[in-house]
């Protein structure tokens, strides 16, 4: 309850209190004290009926004044119920927007004075992390990529190495790749943070983009026995840039095979309703998302417990997929069903088209 409700609460129950002894001294005064009085045959002992009456409108008076100060209270919070609204719009993208200041040099005004140099002192820092994992994935790129050069050099030219040597390269090869995809996945993620990422606004087939994606997870899926099954399929068309679109299917896909169960299957389902476009995987695997997870699984770098378990990963996928679906206008989120099976559904209203950034 907010202070401003409290204070008009406790300023409606003074008013009613003082409008019941006001009633209740009106007819004492008035109805009961004249009526027994007559009745003792005493009428002119009740001479100070004027001064009775001016003491009566006196103590009407205070509902009135008690309601002027509540309008007058209301007034000095207006300030402080703006600065609330306006803070809970402050995200991490817009932390050098100004406060609303009421500018009477009050303790509300230097409080939203305070929050503005606070806030501007948060966008600093987030800029300062930008800008470091931007420099750090472009000098990060150059080494990695030579070491990769070399290990498959190594690879394709050293024919006579042992087993043994063969199989430790490998695995370096491996940790390079996968160091690799972190780099240019915190690339792009801070780019995209820095408005630095330019989507394309053009008319793409879903349909078709989710038939190829079905053709691909059924490569992806063959190695580890799983079933990929396509219930629907419409031909809805979205506004937007096709190569994420193409980037998002893919981390779905690739995420429904690492965390599914040895023989399960895979369900990828597009529809076209009337006020959305819904794309629906689903997987045999149980998510293993936890509730306190679930609020930050597409956050960086967080996983869950099946996620850990079952596949290596960084834990960028599914940012990488939020970061997709909400430049086109849409949401996603994984829903936990019945049987250990787990669904990724991803809505985009129509008409919408992508963000510029």
């Amino acid at each position: 309850m907010t202070i401003s409700r409290r204070i008009g609460i406790g300023y409606s129950i003074m008013a009613a209190a003082c409008v019941l002894v006001v009633a209740w001294l009106w007819h004492h005064e008035f109805v009961e004290e004249p009526a027994e009085y007559a009745a003792r045959g005493l009428g002119d002992l009740h001479k100070d009926t004027a001064v009775e009456f001016y003491t009566v409108c006196f103590l009407a008076s205070v509902p009135v004044l008690l309601g002027i100060g509540w309008w007058w209270t209301r007034r000095l919070l207006a300030p402080l119920q703006a600065l609330t609204q306006a803070a809970q719009r402050i995200e991490s993208s817009n932390l050098r927007m100004p406060l609303p200041r009421s500018m009477n040099n009050d303790e509300v005004d230097t409080l939203a004075a305070v929050f503005t140099s606070m806030t501007g002192r948060l966008d600093a820092s987030f800029q300062q992390i930008r800008e470091f994992t931007l420099h750090a994935s472009h000098e990060l790129k150059t080494p990695l990529t030579v070491m990769r050069a070399q290990l498959e050099t190594a690879l394709r030219d050293g024919g006579a190495l042992p087993a043994a040597q063969t199989e430790w390269i490998e695995s370096l090869l491996d940790e390079v790749q996968r160091l690799s995809k972190i780099v240019d996945s915190l690339a792009l993620l801070t780019k995209a943070d820095a408005g630095l990422v330019t989507l394309e606004c053009q008319p793409v087939c879903l349909g078709e983009l989710v038939r190829e994606a079905h053709e691909d997870a059924l490569i992806m899926a063959q190695p580890h026995g799983l079933k990929v099954v396509m219930d629907a399929c419409d031909d809805a068309q979205l506004t937007g840039d096709r190569h994420r679109l193409r980037q998002l299917l893919l981390i779905l896909l690739d995420n429904a095979v690492k965390y599914n169960r040895p023989g399960g299957a895979i369900q990828l389902s597009l529809r076209a309703r009337q006020d959305a476009i819904e794309l629906r995987v689903t997987n045999d695997g149980a998510s293993g998302v936890t509730p306190e997870t679930q609020r930050h699984l597409f956050g960086r770098f967080v996983r869950g417990k099946n996620a850990a378990e079952k596949a290596e990963g960084c834990g960028l996928g599914l940012t990488i997929a939020q970061w997709i679906v909400q430049a086109h206008g849409g949401s996603i989120e994984l829903l936990p069903e019945a049987g250990d099976r787990t669904t990724v559904l991803v809505r985009w209203p129509l008409a919408r088209t992508p963000t510029p950034g």
